[in-house]
């Protein structure tokens, strides 16, 4: 009897092993990558022209505009900004047409450690009493390869300085709610001694110890705006 509950309980572990592993394989070999349902969303024709076209507000609960800066030589240190607003302006058949623009709220700066935030906006580095928001405005979009990319006038602190940032759009979609979305992913470097963000100096052996450049990540997901009826509509 004993010996029989002991194959009978190893029978089960084996079986559930089994189904683990098939499961974990079947999952791992036909679940599309993030990249792959991007293409599947990108690809997605069930919108006409018309309907993508339009003004699009931020959807900051899905949207990220985060930074990471190299500390000592070693690793990069992400941040982010969680109070934003921003706008897009999307023409799918003219990127000429389109635009975007954005502001944040620098005191919201987060890298998930109070007194490194706190710092963050003193003196040191943002001046957020004095200076409390960044600002990005698009002066032209171009066609790039399977992208964009976006020139504008970027304002931090007391500069204003124009940039460019590589994109790509993901949609529009439609949500089941019948909400119309789309999505902006982008990437670029800036030099935060451009921007009078001049903390840090040199550790012995001679690295710096916050680097000059700053990666800047954007994670925008947009939803169009209802459009006002006309008076006397």
């Amino acid at each position: 009897m004993r010996r029989s509950a002991v194959l009978s309980l190893g029978s089960f572990a084996a079986a559930v092993l089994f189904a683990f592993g098939s499961f974990f394989f079947v999952s791992n070999a036909t679940t599309p990558t993030v990249e792959q349902r991007f293409d599947i969303i990108a690809s997605d024709d069930s919108l006409s022209k018309a309907e993508q076209k339009g003004a699009y507000g931020f959807d900051r609960a899905h949207s990220y505009i985060g930074f990471r800066v190299r500390h000592m030589g070693l690793v990069d240190v992400p941040g982010s900004f969680t109070d934003f607003t921003g706008d897009v302006d999307f023409d799918p058949d003219n990127a000429k047409n389109s635009s975007v623009e954005f502001t944040a709220q620098m005191k919201s700066v987060n890298t998930r450690v109070d007194a490194r935030d706190n710092h963050l906006r003193s003196k040191d580095f943002f001046e957020v009493e004095t200076y409390p928001e960044m600002k990005f405005k698009s002066k032209s979009i171009a066609k790039k390869g399977d992208g964009y990319v976006v020139t504008g006038s970027l304002t931090m602190k007391d500069v204003t300085k124009e940039v460019s940032i590589p994109v790509k759009v993901v949609g529009p979609i439609k949500d089941s709610r019948g909400t119309i979305r789309l999505g902006v992913v982008g990437s670029t470097e800036i030099n935060r001694r451009d921007f009078n963000v001049n903390y840090g100096g040199d550790l012995p052996n001679g690295s710096p110890m916050l680097s000059d450049n700053v990666r800047i990540d954007l994670q925008i997901e947009s939803v169009k705006k209802k459009e006002e009826a006309a008076p006397g509509q």
